[in-house]
């Protein structure tokens, strides 16, 4: 089965974008970021050190306080307590994809990524333990399947696939409740801050198994959006999503709240959805053109950041209904974080790089 993260698809979308992920990884391994041993489990294989981590391809970014955190490819992620100045290597107990970051405070974070990895880390990123991996997800869902006869056939196809499936977004509300979903349908959740996590693709109406790519919580519930632009819903106090009445077609990488409260979805074919009445309507723009839009965020002074395939950043000063390019060299993005004092972290497949938003004043 093929394995997915949401930079390959959004990034991949065409042939140049595929183009420069796969220089960018012969670059990284010409310039010292060893493959791993032929045999190694990614898995139960530790990352291996790399003078030259924060060049490689880099998919996830996040704030731990005033730290910031990334993540990529062979299990780095690498740590900046001087706002992206410098960076250094964490200790991570497996070498597959990480494709998202999320922590809950300064100290405590988890991490996904491919072969249904999840860590988490209790000090701020410096170090990092399993909690759950793709062959204990199998025997997760082998119980499941136990107790949930209309789910066998689904489980059972899962099974014989294999247990490479990747987790694409996380999100915890609190240090203790934990969503995490992905590939095919992959979900599984956590009431005890991840020393258990338990299946939840029962609780989500999913029957053709879509893709599965961001989480995003609000007042009035969590949402979540995938392939195709399926769209979910849980509301407060419920245990199940309910589906939503999607109006588009095109998948959805990203999810976010405008600071006038409205929903914003995005993804492939660069449609900008906004919906101010929990998406039961829309209206639609395309702040990149077709390009898909790849990445997402909110400031903490509420302007809003996104982030095409083509390697633009847009910045909005208007709650989204207008955006303008940033004047900066073209930098594919995966991720970004807010990287305080006015700066933007973004990473990508050319590794991280820091956005002044005070020096690179949008066009106008």
């Amino acid at each position: 089965m093929q394995k997915l993260s949401k930079m390959k698809l959004g990034l991949a979308a065409t042939a140049a974008g595929l183009a420069l992920l796969l220089g960018a990884v012969l670059r990284a391994q010409a310039l010292g970021a060893a493959p791993a041993a032929a045999g190694d489990d990614p898995m139960q294989s530790a990352a291996k050190p790399s003078r030259l981590a924060a060049r490689s391809v880099l998919v996830a970014a996040a704030r731990a306080g005033s730290r910031l955190v990334v993540a990529g490819e062979r299990g780095h992620v690498l740590l900046s307590d001087d706002q992206g100045r410098s960076w250094r290597q964490a200790r991570v107990p497996v070498s597959v994809t990480l494709t998202t970051l999320r922590f809950v405070d300064a100290q405590l974070g988890w991490a996904v990524g491919h072969s249904g990895v999840i860590l988490h880390s209790s000090d701020g990123g410096e170090s990092w333990v399993k909690q759950l991996d793709g062959r204990q997800a199998l025997d997760l869902l082998g119980r499941l399947a136990e107790v949930e006869p209309a789910l066998r056939e689904r489980i059972e196809r899962q099974r014989q696939d294999g247990p490479d499936k990747p987790f694409l977004a996380l999100h915890f509300s609190d240090a203790r409740r934990g969503l995490a979903v992905g590939a095919y349908g992959l979900a599984f959740e956590t009431l005890d801050g991840g020393a258990h996590w338990q299946p939840a693709i029962q609780a989500i109406p999913n029957p053709d198994e879509r893709h599965l790519y961001v989480l995003h919580e609000r007042a009035d519930g969590l949402y979540l959006a995938g392939e195709q632009g399926q769209m979910w819903r849980r509301a407060p106090g419920e245990a199940r999503f309910a589906a939503l009445d999607s109006p588009f077609q095109s998948t959805v990488f990203e999810l976010l709240s405008g600071p006038d409260g409205a929903l914003l979805a995005m993804g492939l074919g660069g449609k900008l959805h906004r919906s101010a009445d929990q998406g039961r309507s829309w209206t639609s723009s395309e702040p990149a053109g077709k390009a898909a839009l790849t990445a997402a965020l909110r400031l903490q002074q509420g302007e809003l950041v996104l982030a095409s395939e083509a390697g633009q950043l847009l910045l909005s000063r208007d709650a989204g209904r207008s955006f303008q390019p940033l004047a900066q060299p073209p930098f594919p993005t995966a991720g970004l974080a807010d990287g305080g004092d006015g700066q933007l972290l973004a990473v990508g497949p050319l590794g991280a790089q820091l956005i002044s938003l005070n020096s690179s004043a949008a066009k106008r």
